[in-house]
């Protein structure tokens, strides 16, 4: 059965960092896009930032962000151990919420619709707070 699960969440002050990891449960993540996406209380899931598969994912040009994260989050692969990483740098208040990793079986470039993936996981808190 095909699980995601990540890890890595908790509250942190603003100026902080998390490291976010996005593992599968019995398959590995090589030849699948990732995409990270995020809800806060209230609002609908936005796309956070994605990678396309790991035969791709080496150039910078195959990964994506939204402009709010710009600059301060960084998503990688980790094709040895098949986790998919979002590094998040100089956290704001508006960067807490549920942060999910999905995935997509594909070669083709990552997108950031949620429709786009087949398979979710459970999500970790992120918190931001003084």
């Amino acid at each position: 059965q095909f699980k995601l699960v990540e890890t890595g969440g908790g509250l942190v002050q603003p100026g902080g960092s998390l490291r976010l990891s996005c593992a599968a449960s019995g398959f590995t993540l090589d030849s699948y896009a990732i995409g990270w996406f995020r809800q806060a209380p209230g609002k609908g899931r936005e796309g956070v930032s994605c990678i396309r598969n790991s035969a791709y994912s080496t150039s910078p040009s195959n990964t994506n962000y939204a402009d709010s994260v710009k600059g301060r989050f960084t998503i990688s692969r980790d094709n040895a151990n098949g986790t998919v990483y979002l590094q998040l740098n100089s956290l704001k208040h508006e960067d807490a919420g549920v942060y999910y990793c999905a995935a997509r079986p594909t070669s083709f470039p990552c997108r950031d619709s949620d429709t786009w993936y087949d398979h979710w996981g459970q999500g970790t808190q992120v918190g931001v707070s003084t």
